[in-house]
Formats: C-alpha cells, sequence, structure tokens
C-alpha cells in the first residue's frame, strides 16, 4: 500500500505506526461495549438530570449548553458496563461526560466557528491583524472545508441528519491538524441542526478514489469521533469496497469501542443505492447522483474550482447555506411530525 509521501507500507508497518500514536485516551469514551452485549435503557429522573446539567454548568458555563437534554438522557440512561442489570451510577455519567466536555476545551472546539468568521473577513480586519496564528489556523481550517470532501446535507426518515463525505476529493497531502479541525466544526454544527429528540447521525462515504491512508490522520480522526463524540454516530455506510478502504477498516475497527465498531457497514454500490432510498427522508429522490439516484449535491456542494469565494477572505465552501438549508429540513421535519402525531398530513420536500 502506498502512503501520501509515495513510500509503500504494509499493514504490519501502518498497525505499528498507529499503536505508537494510540494511548489511554480511548478509555474516557462513552461510547463502550457492555459485558455479554447487553443492551437497553434505564430511567433517569427530572431531578437526576437537573443535577448533571447544574455541574456541568459549573464546570462549563461558556459551552454547558453544547449537550442537549436528550444526550445526556442516553448517556446517563445507558447499563452500567461492570455490572449492565443495572443503570450507570450518576458519578459515572456524569465523569463520562466531563470527560467529552474537557476534550471540547483542549480542541479549542467552542472557536471552531469563529475561525470560519474570521477566514471568511479580510486579512485587514483588527482580530486578524491582532491575532496572525488565529488567522492561520482559520485559514487552514477553511481550505480543509474547500475540498467539499465532508458535508451535512438532508435527514434520515426518523430525523437524523446525514454526513457525507466524498473520499475522492479528500487531499493525498493532508494538513492532518486542519482536517481535524473541519471535522469538529462540522460535527458541532450538525448536532446543532438535529430535533430535539434526536442524538446521533448517520454518516455515509462515497469511497470511490480515496487517497492512500495516513496513519497519524486516521489515529487522530478516530481519537476525535470517539472522545469528542461518542454515541453520536449511529451508521456509517461505505461504499465501493475498495482495497485502500479495507485496508483502512482493518486497521481501525481493533482500536473501536465494539458498539462503534458494529456501525461500520461496507458494500457495494447497488447496495447503498437500495439502502438509502429505505433510510433517506424521500426515499430514492433522495439519493445522491454518485450513487445511481437524482438528487445532485454538486449543486450545493461542487468542486472547489467552481465555488466563488462567500466573503472578503478564503472561504469556498458554502458553509453558511449548509447550515441554514440544514435548519429548514430540520424545522420541516419537526412540523411534519407533529402534524403526524396530531392525525394530520405529512408534506414531504426536499
Amino acid at each position: 500500500m502506498a502512503t501520501a509521501s509515495g513510500e509503500t507500507i504494509s499493514e504490519e508497518e501502518a498497525q505499528k505506526a498507529i499503536q505508537q500514536e494510540v494511548d489511554d485516551e480511548f478509555e474516557d469514551a462513552v461510547e463502550e461495549e457492555n459485558e455479554d452485549g447487553v443492551e437497553g435503557q434505564f430511567s433517569v429522573s427530572k431531578e437526576e438530570l437537573a443535577i448533571i446539567r447544574a455541574e456541568l454548568a459549573c464546570e462549563f458555563p461558556e459551552d454547558y449548553a453544547y449537550l442537549s437534554d436528550a444526550y445526556v438522557l442516553s448517556v446517563a440512561s445507558k447499563p452500567y458496563s461492570k455490572d449492565p442489570t443495572v443503570r450507570r451510577p450518576l458519578e459515572y455519567s456524569m465523569e463520562k461526560l466531563t470527560h467529552v466536555m474537557e476534550w471540547r476545551v483542549e480542541a479549542s472546539a467552542p472557536d471552531m466557528e469563529d475561525l470560519v468568521g474570521l477566514a471568511n473577513g479580510p486579512e485587514t480586519a483588527p482580530e486578524a491583524v491582532e491575532n496572525p496564528e488565529a488567522l492561520t489556523k482559520a485559514k487552514a481550517l477553511v481550505t480543509a472545508l474547500n475540498s467539499g470532501s465532508l458535508y451535512w446535507h438532508g435527514f434520515t426518515k426518523d430525523g437524523r441528519p446525514v454526513l457525507w463525505v466524498r473520499t475522492n476529493r479528500k487531499p493525498w497531502y493532508p494538513d492532518v491538524d486542519a482536517e481535524v479541525d473541519a471535522l469538529i466544526l462540522l460535527a458541532d454544527a450538525g448536532i446543532r441542526c438535529m430535533p430535539s429528540t434526536v442524538t446521533d447521525f448517520v454518516c455515509v462515504s462515497d469511497s470511490s478514489y480515496p487517497p492512500p491512508p495516513n496513519p497519524t490522520f486516521m489515529i487522530k480522526m478516530l481519537k476525535a469521533l470517539v472522545r469528542g463524540y461518542p454515541d453520536r454516530l449511529n451508521l456509517l455506510m461505505s461504499a465501493p469496497v475498495s482495497s485502500i478502504v479495507q485496508f483502512v477498516m482493518n486497521l481501525l475497527l481493533p482500536l473501536m469501542p465494539g458498539r462503534l465498531a458494529s456501525k461500520v457497514c461496507l458494500m457495494d454500490v447497488e447496495q447503498m443505492k437500495a439502502k438509502l432510498a429505505g433510510l433517506l427522508l424521500n426515499g430514492e429522490e433522495d439519493v445522491p447522483t454518485f450513487f445511481g439516484g437524482p438528487c445532485n449535491h454538486d449543486k450545493f456542494f461542487p468542486e472547489e474550482s467552481k465555488c466563488p469565494n462567500r466573503g472578503q477572505g478564503t472561504l469556498k465552501f458554502d458553509y453558511f447555506g449548509m447550515l441554514d438549508r440544514l435548519n429548514k429540513q430540520k424545522e420541516d421535519f419537526e412540523k411534519n411530525l407533529a402534524a403526524a402525531e396530531n392525525g394530520e398530513g405529512v408534506e414531504v420536500g426536499p
């Protein structure tokens, strides 16, 4: 297998490189495998929820609202890994949620959207002149966005937003930190656009022509997902299955918590088309052209060479347009859900 530097790397060599990057950080993850595969949820009282929210507000006053009540309840209601016949102790759930919030501070997650605004403005703006390091980081972040390799578009029938990956747009020589920052920015944006009762999302990857694997990039992306967004991924589907995709998954799957690894599904294009037709909100109408459907994603997310600058800076990716469309789709979904619960007619639209 050739790496991005043009060298040949075996699976054993890649695994060794990855293991050198791995530490005990994964042990802090909320997403963990229960003994004997026991699943289920236990009740959490309003008082217990209030206690958790109050502690989070005290420790993380500027970011505590990031965690919705639905997500806090989903974490606190799970079986205890050491005794799956009982619920997680409240202190244990609080510890897990605190790890997530501490990771967000370490990764500067709450500041990512500010960087988009900085990169979209003129370099002569006071905030750009006074903080050149932030401007450099901002420009690297939007450069990663500009490839259009990662974006939110649409929902599933049960209200989960869909994160699309276009591997053929990924760089062969990635700026690893910038790519991870872009993932953090987009993950947070998608979570903010979730319906109030939804806590996770679906990821769909068009894995045609992926770049050669980069061990440092792979492990940093996995760390971000496991530590920063535990229990957020409902399903990851990838098609077609190439030798590079198999190579990467053989490396990463052994490192994933069991619950996360079980959510990864590799398939061919025809299987993907059928799966998406049953999964996406508007059925076959929402299947993208790159999987044989009628929905042209390039209308909203064209290749970088076809995108104009969005402001006075370097942003070309339609980040704010993406959010507007996703929020509108969320409002439509919640409106239709309420109508269905009231026995009224339901409108289905793009």
